[in-house]
Formats: C-alpha cells, sequence, structure tokens
C-alpha cells in the first residue's frame, strides 16, 4: 500500500521525537524545536508526514522566505526523515518531492538544504533531484562536530 501524506500535527511530535532520537542519535530535534517550526505554519513553513499501515513512516519541512526579488521567495529543506522499517522503498523521494512542489506553490525561485558529509544515500537523493553541492558549513552538526554539505536547486 503506497504512503498517505497528511500535515504534520502538535499530536505527532511525540511519535517523530522518537524517530529522530533513532536516526540522528547525536542531535535529534527537541520538542521545542518542532513545537517552533509548527507555530510557522503556514506563514513561513509547510510540514508533512507520511504514514503507512497506520503507523507514522517519515515527515519533511520546508521554510519559505521572502525572496531578493519581490513576489519570490527561498526556500530551506527543514528536514527530511524515514524511519528505519521504511527506508530503501522510495519514501524519502515522496516526501522531497512534496516539498519541491510546496516551494514551486510558495514562488521559490531556489531550494537550499543542508546534509551531513557522511550522508551519501541522501546525497544521492538531492542530486537526482537536481540539488548541486554550493559549500560547506565545518562542524555544523554538533555536539558530534560533523560537516555539512550545503545544496542548492534552482527551481526555474
Amino acid at each position: 500500500m503506497a504512503p498517505t501524506l497528511r500535515p504534520f500535527r502538535w499530536w505527532d511530535i511525540e511519535p517523530v521525537r522518537r524517530i529522530e532520537q533513532d536516526l540522528f542519535p547525536e542531535d535529534p530535534w527537541s520538542v521545542e524545536m518542532f513545537w517552533s517550526e509548527l507555530a510557522d505554519i503556514p506563514h513561513s513553513r509547510y510540514y508533512v508526514i507520511a504514514e503507512q499501515d497506520g503507523a507514522i513512516a517519515g515527515y519533511a519541512g520546508l521554510m519559505a522566505q521572502p525572496g531578493a526579488a519581490p513576489g519570490t521567495a527561498e526556500g530551506w529543506v527543514q528536514n527530511i526523515a524515514v524511519a528505519r522499517a521504511h527506508q530503501g522503498r522510495g519514501l524519502g523521494a515522496v516526501l522531497l518531492q512534496a516539498l519541491l512542489d510546496e516551494a514551486l506553490r510558495r514562488k521559490c525561485v531556489e531550494v537550499w538544504l543542508e546534509v551531513r558529509t557522511d550522508n551519501d544515500s541522501a546525497q544521492r537523493l538531492y542530486v537526482r533531484y537536481g540539488f548541486e553541492p554550493a559549500g560547506i558549513r565545518r562542524g555544523y552538526y554538533q555536539p558530534g562536530n560533523h560537516d555539512a554539505l550545503i545544496m542548492r536547486k534552482a527551481m526555474a
């Protein structure tokens, strides 16, 4: 059965945190970070949950800010995560496509993201969707002091 996408709601925070802690044990997002993100929906944020067989299989978020040109925006992928039991089935691509579709609706001329330099599978996904390396943030992921690769996709 294909996953169902729906809006991320406050009651999803705790199950999403469990996925965060499993996938990112060194630097999971806090409950407060998720509350802060959800507080800006729909103004500057878009968050989606992927459900499969009645359980949360993944989630993703986008931030859109006013762009340099009037009437445009700039997007930032805030997070994309797929629970371990659902990895390897294309769900990351479904979530990324949902964020890119929303970025187009919000008139984003480009979308940016950061990804750990050692996360090869995520980088391959982003390259497949047209993202290109744009720089490195040294020691971005704390407390593990891991570098982040900054990637950019032109939307036009």
